[in-house]
């Protein structure tokens, strides 16, 4: 690790995960606490997001403290929504508690709710603060991937897999339901993983009728299982809503999987491990620089640095032309 030379006003360094959970933020939390012990600055950690942040649940953290996490789910600190620190009240509660631990700076490993929440934290009570992209959903830009995401979706394909083994022997045809209420990351790159014959998003539009005739053709074509993967939420009942209406007025033999929030846990897969090592080394890295109100990410294999606004308002990833891809491959 290069010599990392510490700001005078830098001093104390608090971390936190927010929101909910996902396999990778110990890794970065391991990092983070090792990054700053490196560059000599003191880590408290802050148990349950903001939520412990405005109930002083401050602790101090070293090296040692987050020796043995990497490899596990979840994550230590542990996470909470917290809708007191939608408040300006709730704000100047926890922007109090931090000073009176001598908190220079802030790191918040979570999603887009998270990072709206460190913005203002920033702003209203001029603390330092990096984010680090940790949630499932790979919904925010400035990153290609998100902590969390590789592990979710290899979770999706394990399952798939084995669903596809039943439904291959009797002919049949599945809808399994994954997480994404509003964005369809999971469910694109499963799909594609795991050979389904057609994903439905909330950033595309369909109709019962495609995806029926889709099914019924691959069938045709001699096929002997069909698997049509759902992001939840994205239309009235759920997969199992969706199932009824594409399979309305046919003899389909259909089932229903819902995968729910065994997509959230696990060990986190190689590549979020290294992901979560990258980004904790490199938020402390940009607060040694100076920055502020940012959020760390990986693109094409190089760390880079995107304000928090942009992060949750645009985004130049090619979803439209994976779900091309996914439908010219679907047969």
């Amino acid at each position: 690790m290069p010599d990392l030379k510490r700001p005078a006003a830098l001093n104390r360094l608090a971390v936190l995960t927010s929101g909910g959970d996902s396999p990778g933020m110990n890794a970065a939390l391991r990092a983070v606490v090792r990054a700053a012990d490196a560059a000599q600055m003191s880590c408290v950690g802050i148990a349950d997001g903001y939520k412990g942040m405005i109930d002083g649940r401050l602790k101090p953290l070293d090296a040692r403290d987050v020796s043995g996490i990497l490899q596990l789910g979840g994550t230590v600190l542990g996470t909470a929504r917290s809708t007191r620190f939608r408040t300006p009240e709730g704000r100047e509660i926890a922007a109090k508690n931090l000073r009176n631990a001598g908190v220079d700076a802030v790191v918040v490993i979570g999603g887009d709710g998270s990072m709206q929440g460190a913005k203002l934290l920033s702003e209203e009570h001029g603390f330092a603060v990096v984010g680090i992209p940790g949630t499932i959903d790979n919904d925010l830009s400035g990153t290609d991937f998100t902590l969390g995401f590789d592990t979710a979706v290899n979770t999706a394909v394990d399952a798939m897999d084995k669903i596809r083994d039943t439904a291959a022997s009797h002919n049949r045809l599945f809808f399994i339901e994954v997480m994404g209420r509003h964005a369809g990351w999971i469910a694109l790159y499963s799909g594609l993983a795991g050979g389904a014959t057609a994903v439905l998003v909330p950033e595309s539009s369909w109709e019962e009728d495609s995806i029926r005739a889709k099914v019924l053709e691959s069938f045709a074509l001699g096929k002997r299982f069909c698997i049509v993967v759902v992001a939840e939420g994205g239309e009235e009942g759920g997969a199992f809503g969706v199932a009824r209406r594409v399979t309305h007025e046919t003899d389909l033999d259909y089932r229903v999987s819902t995968l729910g929030h065994m997509q959230r846990g696990g060990a986190p897969t190689m590549r979020d491990r290294v992901l979560g090592a990258r980004l904790g080394d490199a938020a402390v890295a940009a607060l040694l620089d100076g920055e502020d109100q940012i959020m760390v990410g990986e693109r094409r294999l190089e760390i880079v640095r995107t304000p928090f606004e942009e992060t949750w308002t645009t985004d130049d990833r090619d979803f439209a032309g994976l779900l091309g891809l996914m439908d010219r491959l679907a047969r």
